[in-house]
């Protein structure tokens, strides 16, 4: 079954637990008016503070002079993958995909548009020097979500590749924001974290996106347990082999937790202190997963569908201990 997952601050925890009653429910639909152009970062802060709550959370977690740099990016990751469950059809979704490779064209010449995000994400991409090429990937792998959203993926290594696309790829920005890109071993442990983190992420949202008719665990899986798309958008959680099909694609999601967490070996067994702002992201995957295996593996139960209550306090162990 799924290994417990490792708690794990020396700052006080005031301010993570402050963030926690000033965090208002996930929504789907960007609504950000704080900050604009005269302050991007207050707008991407406003956006992830909104959209991204365990973000939110774990970015008191990192240095403030470095927070402008990780607001900009996880604002950027948050805008491209909202633009699905924003625009009417795909053609529009790619028109929005091609306006951000566009802004990464910009910047790389120095001349970002006028707005918020993307003049946040020059002022990282300048003092970090973050490749473009990182962000042209991510843009890149949610463009080809649009186009199979309704078909989802077909083999878990279809998914996993998404994984490394888009979550890894934003650690590795994240670990050269903090000048720690250079390190092979915490960009390996990143990339599986970064899979690890997507198929929580999908798991939890499967409820949202069997209700529009998208199934998010892989057509192989899916099939092996004899679990019928259909059925699953008609009849949800009582679906005949759904609950066997969830603890599969977990325990795909376990294992990259876990080989994130044995690669750190090298180092002792624990994270660096100034990486923790990375590997804090582990602490939701692995919560989440306990609370599913608890539930059954029953991904439309209350007690894995609610927010954690609990999550402030483990992300401060999880800091203090530089374990995820």
């Amino acid at each position: 079954m799924l290994a417990s997952a490792s708690r794990g601050v020396k700052r006080p925890i005031a301010a993570i637990l402050n963030a926690t009653r000033r965090i208002q429910p996930y929504t789907r639909h960007v609504s950000t008016t704080a900050g604009g152009i005269a302050d991007p970062i207050a707008y991407c802060r406003d956006l992830v503070r909104k959209h991204d709550y365990e973000s939110f959370l774990i970015s008191h977690l990192w240095p403030r002079e470095v927070q402008p740099g990780y607001f900009a990016l996880k604002a950027f990751y948050v805008e491209l993958a909202t633009i699905q469950e924003t625009v009417s059809n795909a053609m529009i979704g790619k028109m929005r995909m091609q306006f951000w490779r566009d802004v990464v064209k910009d910047i790389t010449e120095g001349k970002p548009p006028q707005h918020p995000i993307a003049l946040a994400l020059a002022r990282a991409s300048k003092a970090a020097h973050l490749a473009p090429y990182h962000l042209r990937r991510i843009i890149d792998a949610r463009d080809a979500e649009l186009s199979g959203a309704s078909a989802g993926h077909m083999t878990v290594e279809s998914l996993t590749q998404h994984g490394e696309a888009t979550a890894s790829t934003l650690n590795y920005l994240l670990l050269a924001l903090l000048r720690l890109g250079g390190s092979e071993t915490l960009a390996h442990a990143a990339s599986h974290l970064g899979v690890a983190q997507t198929i929580g992420i999908l798991l939890r949202a499967l409820p949202y996106h069997a209700s529009r008719g998208r199934m998010v665990i892989p057509a192989e899986i899916t099939a092996r347990h004899g679990v019928r798309q259909e059925e699953v958008f008609r009849r949800g959680g009582a679906t005949e082999g759904l609950a066997d099909a969830v603890f599969e694609l977990a325990t795909v999601g376990n294992d990259h937790l876990m080989t994130a967490r044995e690669m750190l070996k090298e180092l002792e067994g624990k994270v660096p202190r100034g990486a923790m702002g990375v590997f804090a992201a582990g602490v939701p995957v692995g919560s989440y997963l306990q609370r599913l295996e608890a539930a059954n593996f029953d991904a439309y139960a209350a007690a894995v569908q609610g927010r954690e209550w609990q999550l402030a306090w483990r992300v401060w162990i999880s800091y203090h201990r530089c374990k995820f």
